[in-house]
């Protein structure tokens, strides 16, 4: 559904920095359908769908967002950084990453 839809495949979300972080990616299969994904005009979530927490972009000092917002380009891959909260999400959850009208439901975290 995804690659038809939203030209994207292989979704993934996984822990990084210890549980600190967690990373969605994903890679391009239809560059117009993906835009939607880089849009940085969007605000991205990750949501876990037990609890509901909902998780933000992490941002760095001088950097900004830790997302890419390049031109998608076919077979090449894209990520953006989630701030874990706490550490409310797990390995082993299930999260929904949501960004703008785009919404990936039931994603295993890594």
């Amino acid at each position: 559904m995804y690659r038809r839809i939203w030209g994207v495949d292989d979704l993934r979300v996984r822990q990084t920095a210890s549980g600190e972080l967690l990373r969605f990616s994903w890679r391009v299969v239809d560059p117009i359908k993906a835009q939607a994904l880089n849009d940085k005009k969007e605000t991205p979530y990750l949501i876990e769908t037990g609890t509901g927490a909902k998780m933000e972009l992490a941002q760095a000092e001088r950097v900004g967002q830790l997302r890419q917002v390049a031109t998608p380009e076919n077979g090449r891959e894209y990520w953006m950084v989630f701030f874990n909260s706490h550490r409310a999400v797990k390995p082993g959850s299930q999260v929904d990453v949501v960004i703008g009208k785009f919404r990936a439901s039931g994603l295993p975290v890594e």
